[in-house]
């Protein structure tokens, strides 16, 4: 038999004590638990009350309060076990018998006990039960239903029952495509299928994803189970006595590494003498401090096929460690090679080295092997085919390091199989053929840090270790950096780490003091910059001159005044040769010592730099304009046009990846003194942040240009900005401040004869008069505007609020059919201008219009197309409006269902944290959608949470009348029937 439990909070209150059973939980811990940073207006008196009202429901009837399941003890309330089953408690104990099955051998027990387990969970725990501690016990749940899960497969593979796994691994994969165990599942049980190569397409699925999605390679338990694949492990992926599980013709393993051949001996005095085979090991001894590295260490000496040739790729920018990981590597693999370890410098990107020519590389391998017949030969071919038949019989490892391009090291590939060639270079080598390629980022800061640490010396104050770590970010985290700075440390004793913190933090000196001798960052980021292209060297400048850490090919594009694709092509040419950091499928960004480089050879181009900062700064005022509910007739001074963005939509999308660099946008604009593009980029974004809820950045970047506006060149932003101020403090029910910011906006527009600006002043003036609830001096505000807009015959978006504030006074005033010609008119306009958010607003008032008018089905529609707006909008407070008038709709239509559904919708879309001046409004409407459906305490419920808002308080006592005055008439109607 299933209970109603009552309200959503009664349930969350129930869900505390359950899940707490046999223990003690005081008000204190109910009240945070169900209630967390917004308890109720009564505070820990509400308790009592719930627990009252759940024994009512849980107890059978005639049960005193000693036999209830909920105890009052002192110090707070206790759920009683031994009166009642809990699910999770018979959760817990299945589990625990499943593992003590599988510890005990019986693999096929564990599996049917753990089954049972996981069929007591129907869909999500707690699903729509509300509080802090619900939301942490359904994560629990959730984590520890999946760790069974996996728990479970892993038994199946190991007991043959494989087949029963992969349907199930597919599905749970698919919901959780980042978690690696689940892939490791899915790969093990294909492999005891016999089906290797999906279980390998598996692993480059979900590395794609990691490193496209989030610039991370798979973890160490997920390589290993691609590894052993690779080998054709089966003990590993199987387990013990794995033979006799997998199904289907086994693939050989890869043969073992091929012994050494004995020495041969002379037969008799006739035999020919034995050549020695000359056998040299020349690689670097390995530099001290070498730090982090574990994941790429791991690819470079994992196992190889014995066979064939192995190549294993390193690229990375200059100074960042490839030399000195290959070594590490190449020296720990030693002993694997008795026919040589070889090291050749190809000085692909040397300054004081030309690049080494093939043919001479060749003839000095030849030599290393004691093959120097061929050594006077200059035909490349012919050295290759020399080199090939000295190395056939050996198997050795080759070092080649600092190749410029991949033409340099296919000649240089040895013919003995299970041999290994090992290649760095500041290019990602694509034409090579290589078994692993490596990207070597960065140190972590944490590893820079402690490698900078290691080389100074000492054990360090806290404040030391700080300097430390500010240092070794000021050197981007790069190996070659560090050494350097820490050489200048152990040389100049004295010098305290803060005084090296300081004269790096001077970009213009940074480059300057990376230099020790013979080793500077900068002559090593001159000379990959002197080896690209001519185009690829104008890109380069104009990448140090971004706005935006992160950028696109947008944003070059605009750097260059060239094509999106063109820029592109570049950026990803850039990328190959390690000059460009690739962070996501279409983001990118410059290392910060790369950054100051590229800055300090824009420098040179005075005239280049200046128009590339100007077409940049332009699209970001093409991007802020385009995606602004305003329409483009709403900002008459400045340049025009869409720039790169077809629709509001595609420029909104291309915003939300700058994220919270926007205002760095306007910063270095200002910087730049460009104070007239910086004003008009903020003027652009006050739509789109403040429809997202992001006032802080709309106010940061306001009111820094507001005390520098007597240096702009166009004077309109005088009154833009201060409207733009009053349009965001208004949105967050600050009327006060918004009417100052509109007062003074109105003064300035009026003395300066600007209609346009006097317009948009005088609406905000209205429109948040009305919604203070002073009709009559909204009404002179919009007399004033309507006397304007007859003027503006220019700004379709002002013109279509003018005419939705119009419609809005007919509709108050019950004159329909003017309210509703007023709707239409401005639906027009808002389609015309391309304004989803106006069209969307419209199109929510005249659906209420028409349920007004008792056309209930004509307002779904209408409604309908409110909803898709404010869902692509991102808009809350609109969506949720749209969803509660939909609601009513239903209900009028008979649809009890789905009203109820759309109703709870709209309130749990709801943010509590925000408290718009919309959202409030909207509150109290649902408080009224409650209270007609004769929900009393939801509604009461539901205003107690939205008037605990701090922008609440003007409200909070009338409606807290109404639902008290309602509260009485009901009581009086019910004892009079």
């Amino acid at each position: 038999m299933s209970l109603e439990l009552g309200p959503v909070r009664e349930q969350a209150l129930l869900v505390a004590l359950l899940l707490r059973p046999g223990r003690t939980v005081s008000r204190r811990q109910l009240l945070d638990g169900v209630w967390g940073t917004e308890p109720p207006g009564t505070g820990d008196r509400v308790i009592p009350v719930y627990v009252h009202r759940l024994r009512r429901r849980l107890d059978a009837d005639g049960k005193t309060s000693a036999d209830s399941v909920i105890d009052t003890v002192r110090g707070g309330y206790r759920f009683a076990p031994r009166r009642a089953d809990v699910d999770v408690a018979a959760w817990e104990r299945l589990a625990a018998e499943g593992r003590a099955a599988r510890d005990g051998g019986d693999l096929d027990a564990a599996v049917d006990t753990w089954s049972r387990a996981l069929g007591l969970f129907r869909g999500e725990p707690l699903a729509g039960i509300p509080g802090p501690f619900a939301e942490g016990e359904r994560l629990r749940l959730a984590e520890q239903r999946l760790g069974l899960v996996q728990e479970t497969v892993d038994c199946r593979l190991r007991s043959g029952r494989h087949a029963e796994a992969v349907g199930e691994l597919f599905s749970l994969t698919t919901a959780h495509p980042y978690n690696e165990a689940l892939a490791a599942l899915l790969m093990r049980a294909l492999y005891a299928g016999n089906r290797q190569a999906d279980a390998l397409d598996v692993y480059a699925a979900v590395r794609r994803r990691l490193v496209d999605e989030q610039g991370v390679e798979p973890g160490a338990e997920l390589r290993r189970v691609h590894e052993a694949v690779l080998r054709g492990d089966d003990e590993f992926l199987l387990g013990a006595g794995a033979g006799a599980v997998r199904q289907g013709p086994a693939t050989p393993p890869p043969a073992g590494p091929r012994p050494p051949a004995p020495p041969v001996a002379p037969v008799g005095d006739s035999a020919p003498p034995v050549r020695a085979r000359l056998v040299r090991h020349e690689l670097p001894v390995e530099i001290g401090n070498f730090t982090g590295r574990e994941r790429e260490y791991e690819l470079l000496v994992a196992p190889v096929d014995a066979r064939v040739v192995t190549v294993r790729a390193v690229d990375g920018m200059a100074g960042v460690g490839k030399t000195a990981l290959v070594v590490r590597a190449a020296r720990a693999l030693r002993e694997q090679y008795p026919d040589g370890c070889l090291f050749v410098e190809l000085h692909g990107h040397r300054e004081d080295r030309e690049t080494v020519g093939r043919e001479r590389v060749l003839r000095r391998l030849l030599r290393a092997v004691g093959a120097g017949e061929g050594e006077d030969c200059e035909d490349l071919d012919e050295l290759a085919a020399s080199w090939r038949a000295a190395t056939a019989s050996r198997r050795l490892l080759l070092v080649l390091d600092d190749a410029s391009r991949a033409e340099q090291v296919r000649p240089l590939l040895p013919a003995g199989s299970g041999s290994v060639v090992m290649v760095t270079s500041r290019r990602r080598l694509t034409g090579l053929d290589a078994d692993r390629r490596v990207s070597l980022p960065p140190l972590g800061l944490d590893e820079a840090a402690g490698l900078l640490s290691r080389i100074v010396g000492g054990e360090g104050s806290e404040r030391e270790h700080a300097a430390v770590r500010e240092l070794a970010a000021l050197c981007g985290r790069l190996p070659l950096a560090l050494r350097i700075v820490g050489a200048r440390i152990q040389d100049r004793p004295s010098w305290a780490v803060e005084a090296l913190v300081a004269r790096l933090t001077d970009d213009e000196r940074r480059l300057d003091e990376l230099a020790v001798e013979d080793r500077s960052v900068e002559a090593a980021f001159r000379l990959s910059y002197a080896q690209l292209p001519a185009a690829e060297q104008r890109a380069f400048r104009a990448l140090g001159l971004s706005p935006t850490v992160r950028l696109d090919r947008l944003t070059l594009a605009a750097l260059l005044g060239s094509a999106p694709a063109e820029a592109e092509r570049v950026l990803e040419s850039l990328a190959d040769a390690s000059l460009v950091q690739r962070v996501t499928a279409d983001r990118y960004r410059l290392h910060d010592l790369v950054a100051v480089y590229a800055r300090r050879v824009a420098a040179v181009s005075p005239d280049e730099a200046a128009a590339a900062r100007t077409r940049v700064l332009r699209l970001y005022v093409a991007a802020a304009r385009r995606s602004s509910d305003w329409g483009a007739s709403s900002f008459p001074t400045g340049p025009q046009g869409n720039g790169p963005f077809t629709d509001w939509e595609e420029a909104a999308v291309w915003l939300d990846a700058a994220g919270g660099e926007l205002t760095d946008v306007i910063t270095q604009a200002v910087a730049l003194g460009r104070l007239d593009e910086a004003c008009w980029i903020a003027e652009g974004l006050v739509d789109y942040l403040t429809r997202q809820g992001r006032f802080h950045e709309c106010r940061t970047a306001l009111e820094t240009l507001l005390p520098l506006l007597d240096r702009a060149t166009d004077r309109r932003m005088d009154c833009a900005l201060r409207t733009g101020l009053g349009i965001m403090y208004g949105l967050q029910g600050r009327y006060q401040q918004a009417r100052t910011w509109f007062a003074q906006s109105l003064d300035i527009s009026r003395r300066a004869g600007d209609r346009h600006q006097q317009a948009r002043a005088a609406a905000g003036l209205g429109t948040f008069a009305n919604l203070e609830g002073r009709i009559a001096e909204s009404m002179a505000h919009f007399a004033e505007v309507i006397g304007l807009v007859g003027r503006l015959t220019d700004d379709d978006w002002l013109n279509g609020s003018v005419s939705t504030r119009v419609g809005d006074v007919h509709h108050q005033l019950g004159e329909y059919d003017k309210a509703y010609d007023c709707y239409l008119e401005a639906i027009a306009l808002a389609e015309r201008t391309g304004s989803p958010r106006l069209l969307g607003k419209t199109l929510l008032r005249l659906g209420g219009l028409q349920l007004d008018l008792g056309r209930p089905a004509e307002a779904v529609g209408t409604l309908g197309k409110a909803e898709d707006l404010a869902r692509r909008l991102g808009d809350v407070p609109l969506y949720s409006a749209v969803l509660g008038r939909l609601s009513t709709a239903e209900a009028e239509l008979g649809n009890a269902g789905a009203a109820a559904e759309l109703l709870r919708r709209s309130q749990a879309l709801l943010d509590e944290q925000t408290g718009t001046a919309s959202e409030i409004a909207i509150r109290h409407r649902l408080i009224w959608h409650g209270v007609v459906a004769e929900d009393l305490a939801g509604a009461r419920d539901f205003f107690e949470r939205g008037t605990a808002l701090p922008t609440a308080d003007a409200n909070r006592a009338r409606i807290s009348r109404v639902l008290d005055d309602l509260g009485r008439r009901r009581r009086t109607s019910a004892d009079n029937a």
